[in-house]
């Protein structure tokens, strides 16, 4: 004999609204605005309810709902089963609005809209969703995809760019193409396997011209020309310095 499913609340808020939406018709999900906007917004706001996240979870399942019931009385106004992530969309202009797929009687589905007055509430809304997406397994594909995708980001493919016997590079040296050739180098009539490059010199460059060494010290004051004496220059100081 099975025991009873245990019950446990992820999350509670009191005051949710609950709005009728109109269908999607855009790849860029649902607009808040559209519920909310003037003319007429509470004419879209079908209900405020009390809203609950429940697990129930038994010795072979877990199964997790969104309840949304009549604060009031307690009554269930309308049950989402939180089976898939795309049960819960955030509205694309409102952090605090949200589109809900609910389930009736007869497996009948509805999409209804949620908005909560605090933005604290709607983050651990969303926060207690996430937990719960982490123990139902249903993270699982997309985070095996991503680590699969960071893996070939870390490990790129190693590309072999070693020249092969036969094969030439093009280098541009000065503006006027060049070839290099791959040779083998021969030790005792043996092929030792090393390859050799050279790059052949510029048309018309020879040998570069040698430069004549650096005159001796000798020769150097031989070349000095001798300094005019003070005579020479018209100054005679005597023979104790003083002007004559």
């Amino acid at each position: 004999m099975s025991s009873p499913p245990i019950e446990r609340v992820l999350f509670s808020c009191q005051i949710v609204h609950v709005y009728q939406i109109p269908p999607l018709t855009s790849t860029r999900g649902f607009s808040a605005s559209a519920w909310t906007a003037p003319p007429a917004p509470t004419a879209r706001q079908i209900f405020t309810a009390r809203l609950r996240i429940v697990e129930r979870s038994t010795d072979v399942h877990i199964a997790t709902s969104i309840l949304l019931e009549d604060a009031r009385t307690g009554d269930l106004f309308a049950e989402a089963p939180y089976t898939v992530p795309a049960v819960v969309q955030q509205a694309s202009d409102s952090s605090r609005f949200f589109a809900v797929r609910v389930q009736g009687d007869g497996a009948m589905k509805a999409t209804l809209g949620i908005g909560f007055e605090e933005r604290s509430e709607a983050f651990d809304f969303s926060i207690a969703l996430a937990e719960t997406r982490k123990v139902l397994g249903m993270e699982g594909s997309s985070a095996h995809a991503t680590g699969s995708a960071k893996k070939d980001l870390e490990e790129p493919k190693k590309t072999d760019f070693t020249l092969k016997e036969g094969e030439m590079l093009r280098i541009e040296v000065g503006g006027k193409g060049r070839r290099v050739r791959r040779e083998e180098r021969k030790v005792d009539g043996e092929e030792d396997g090393a390859a050799l490059y050279s790059i052949r010199p510029p048309p018309g460059s020879g040998a570069m011209p040698s430069l004549p060494p650096p005159p001796s010290a000798g020769q150097a004051k031989a070349k000095q020309q001798p300094q005019p004496s003070a005579q020479d220059l018209g100054f005679d100081d005597g023979e104790f310095g003083e002007f004559q």
